[in-house]
């Protein structure tokens, strides 16, 4: 009797967001980490244009730099084309060349790798479940709302968790002219926070689109810079403190939520704020795992995060972020729910210094996708 095959996860990153080159990373960084003993890898880069294509597993060719920015099509397998199948018993369809395994596409789960639009807000989880795919991570539902940054916030409200002001500026809102009766209110409103403020996309991240605004003058400028990513603008108080970071992974066989260490985001002191290059490309950034704040304080963190993971419905894996302020309070900002997993980034840090090195992460992470009806 042969032997039994391995279980096949399909790596899916890249996408038709802003954030395509921060997935391509991710990507890199799970490619050379993931245990190639147990798993069957089948790298999968979705293009800028949307298209799904083969692509090269070398990490290398997937690093973020200072002078390069990583794509699909840069790492793409000429040729040839992935589809998802909706069909009777699903999975993947390769269309190239003969040398392609047509097994290929027998997939047992999809890790997807994807931030921002198309990615990261239920497309394509619906796509999947469609297509009657396991796929990590958080389902339709939570996916959506976790990306949609009104709708996280009310949901953490409803449950109670502690948020700071915020101001959403919706298209109708904005109005046609600056001088718009809809353009004054809102921006009366915004006032209202005080300054400085942050504008951001409704439904975006890795800072792509992002401004802090010290003073009015600055704000319609900000506002439409936000709106060149999302038609939805939210506007928030800058809450003064430290900037806190927990991650989250789904119970092992029906348990609560479990939370990381967390750590702390020092700002590279050359950025004025932890905008992309800050975030990604910046020498001296950095976390300090464990972060550097009282007991109790960690500990509320570490409750919070689990309880902005139940608040929406999270499923596999999650990052809440947090601001500690200067009074010591505990303020919940946002939940990413499909964390960036690049060299920088916070999530593969904070399990490592609970104890999870990234190839166990990894296996948690599939293991409890796998686990899904």
């Amino acid at each position: 009797m042969g032997a039994a095959r391995k279980v096949r996860v399909a790596v899916v990153f890249g996408g038709r967001s802003a954030e395509h080159a921060v997935s391509c990373a991710s990507a890199g960084l799970v490619l050379g980490a993931i245990d190639r003993d147990r798993y069957d890898v089948v790298p999968i880069g979705i293009a800028r244009d949307g298209r799904w294509m083969l692509t090269s597993g070398d990490p290398a060719r997937l690093a973020l730099t200072s002078n390069a920015e990583p794509s699909v099509e840069s790492v793409a397998t000429p040729g040839v084309s992935v589809t998802p199948a909706t069909g009777p018993g699903g999975g993947l369809v390769f269309s190239g060349p003969a040398s392609v395994p047509p097994e290929l596409g027998e997939v047992d789960v999809v890790l997807p790798l994807l931030h921002g639009t198309f990615g990261e807000d239920g497309t394509i989880q619906g796509l999947l479940e469609m297509a009657g795919i396991k796929y990590a991570g958080a389902g339709v539902l939570a996916s959506a709302a976790g990306m949609d940054k009104e709708y996280m916030k009310l949901l953490f409200a409803a449950r109670g968790l502690p948020i700071g002001p915020y101001v959403v500026v919706r298209d109708r809102d904005w109005g046609a002219a600056p001088s718009s009766l809809e353009r004054k209110r809102v921006l009366d409103e915004i006032a209202e926070l005080g300054w400085p403020v942050f504008v951001k996309p409704a439904r975006g991240g890795s800072s792509i689109g992002t401004s802090r605004v010290d003073t009015p003058d600055d704000l319609e400028a900000a506002i439409e810079e936000a709106r060149r990513y999302d038609r939805k603008v939210l506007v928030e108080t800058a809450i003064p403190g430290a900037e806190i970071e927990c991650a989250v992974l789904e119970g092992l066989d029906g348990g609560a939520p479990e939370a990381s260490v967390p750590g702390m985001i020092v700002v590279d002191p050359h950025a004025t704020w932890y905008d992309f290059e800050a975030k990604y490309l910046a020498a001296e950034s950095r976390m300090e795992i464990p972060a550097p704040i009282p007991v109790d304080a960690a500990e509320r963190v570490r409750a919070l995060a689990s309880a902005a993971f139940d608040a929406i419905g999270c499923e596999g894996l999650a990052r809440v972020d947090f601001f500690y302020t200067t009074s010591g309070e505990v303020l919940v900002n946002e939940i990413n729910t499909m964390p960036g997993m690049t060299p920088t980034s916070g999530f593969p840090m904070m399990w490592a210094a609970s104890g999870l090195a990234l190839p166990e992460l990894i296996d948690r992470i599939i293991t409890t996708a796998l686990a899904k009806r």
